[in-house]
C-alpha cells in the first residue's frame, strides 16, 4: 500500500510538472534515451540539450552514428567534457548496427561500452519499462532525505528501498519523475520542501533537516599538477602544431598542444610564460604557456603532429583546456 501511495503521488506530480526535454518523446525511442543518459553522465540538462540536438540532427540513427567518424563525433562533442563517454558511445553504435535489435534488460545493456548500472537500469526503464531501480546523484538524495539514511553515499541501500518502491506500470514515468524531482524540488540547496508531493511521509521534512541529508563525507583537498605547453605556430601562415592524445586516458582521442608531461606540483613552480590554470574533476593544472616558431625538424617531420591554420581549428576536436592554452598563446607574441 505505501508503495502505491509513493508512486501514486509521485506520478501525479510529474505529469503536472515535468519539464518538456527534446529526448522525451510520446513514443519511446531507445536511442534518444540512450544518448540522452551518457550525456547527461556528470552534465547539466541545460548543458545537455543544445549537444544533443547536434547529435540527433548530424546523426538521426544508431547506425548513422555508428557510420561516423570518431574524429566527427569528438568535434561534435568538444566542450562536453568526459571525452571518453564520446568514444564510448561511437563504440556502442557500431556493436549495436550490428545487432538485431536494441537490448531490453540492463544485464543486456551493461555489455556495451559505457553503460554501468545506472544508465543500464535508466534505459531499461525508461525506453522499455522495465522494474529497473536507477540510482543517480538526484535519486540518492530524495530517498536519503526520505528515509532519513545516515549512511553516507548509501547508493546500494538507496537501490534496495527504491526497488521494493518500483510499480508495475508506468515505470519509465516513474524513474524520470524520481529524478525530475531531484532536478526541480529536492535540490542540493534550498529544497523546495512546501511543494514535495512525497513531503508528507519524508523523514528528513519531518525532523526539519532536509539539507542534512545525504550525510557528507570531507572532500579531500585535489592536487595540483604543472606543465608547459608549447604553442608552436608557422610565420607563413600563423599554423599551429597540433597532436592527438592517445586514445586511452584524459581526453583520448582529442587534440593537443606539445607539452611536458603533467605531473604534481612538488615544490614552489615558477612560470616564465603566459599562466593558465584549469581544474580536471581529480585535479589542477598549472599550465606554463610558451610561444615560438617551429625549428627545422618540426616543420619538416610528419611525427611530431600537424599544423592547422586557425580558421581550421574548430574542425579538429579541442578540449577546453587546449583552447584555453591557444587563447593565451595567440594573444602572445612570437
Amino acid at each position: 500500500m505505501f508503495s502505491e501511495e509513493f508512486s501514486e503521488a509521485l506520478l501525479f506530480w510529474y505529469d503536472q510538472a515535468q519539464r518538456k526535454l527534446p529526448w522525451r518523446l510520446k513514443v519511446s525511442n531507445p536511442y534518444y534515451t540512450w544518448l540522452s543518459e551518457i550525456m547527461l553522465q556528470q552534465t547539466t540538462v541545460s548543458t545537455v540539450i543544445p549537444y544533443f540536438q547536434t547529435f540527433v540532427q548530424k546523426w538521426p540513427t544508431i547506425t548513422a552514428l555508428a557510420n561516423a567518424s570518431l574524429q566527427d563525433i569528438l568535434v561534435a562533442w568538444q566542450g562536453l567534457g568526459y571525452y571518453s563517454r564520446a568514444r564510448n558511445l561511437h563504440a556502442a553504435a557500431q556493436a549495436l548496427a550490428l545487432s538485431d535489435a536494441f537490448p531490453r534488460t540492463e544485464e543486456a545493456l551493461r555489455k556495451l561500452p559505457g553503460i554501468g548500472p545506472y544508465t543500464a537500469a535508466a534505459i531499461a526503464s525508461i525506453a522499455f519499462g522495465q522494474r529497473a531501480a536507477a540510482v543517480d546523484g538526484n535519486v540518492v538524495r530524495v530517498m536519503s532525505r526520505f528515509f532519513a539514511l545516515e549512511t553516507p553515499q548509501p547508493i546500494e541501500e538507496v537501490r534496495e528501498r527504491l526497488q521494493a518502491l518500483l510499480p508495475h506500470a508506468r515505470c519509465g514515468d516513474f524513474t524520470q519523475a524520481l529524478m525530475e524531482l531531484g532536478a526541480l524540488v529536492c535540490r542540493v540547496k534550498n529544497p523546495q520542501c512546501t511543494i514535495c508531493p512525497l513531503r508528507h511521509r519524508c523523514a528528513a521534512y519531518a525532523l526539519g533537516k532536509a539539507e542534512n541529508f545525504p550525510v557528507k563525507i570531507p572532500k579531500a583537498k585535489i592536487p595540483t599538477r604543472t606543465t608547459t605547453a608549447f604553442v608552436i605556430r608557422r610565420a607563413i601562415d600563423g599554423a599551429v602544431l597540433l597532436r592527438r592524445r592517445p586514445l586511452k586516458g584524459l581526453l583520448g582521442g582529442m587534440m593537443e598542444v606539445p607539452s611536458t608531461p603533467w605531473e604534481e606540483r612538488r615544490e614552489p613552480h615558477e612560470i616564465t610564460g603566459v599562466r593558465v590554470r584549469h581544474t580536471f574533476t581529480h585535479f589542477h593544472l598549472e599550465i606554463d604557456v610558451r610561444m615560438r616558431t617551429p625549428s627545422p625538424w618540426e616543420e619538416e617531420d610528419e611525427r611530431t603532429g600537424i599544423w592547422v591554420k586557425p580558421q581550421d581549428l574548430k574542425d579538429h576536436p579541442l578540449p577546453t583546456v587546449i583552447k584555453k592554452i591557444l587563447k593565451a598563446g595567440f594573444s602572445g607574441k612570437l
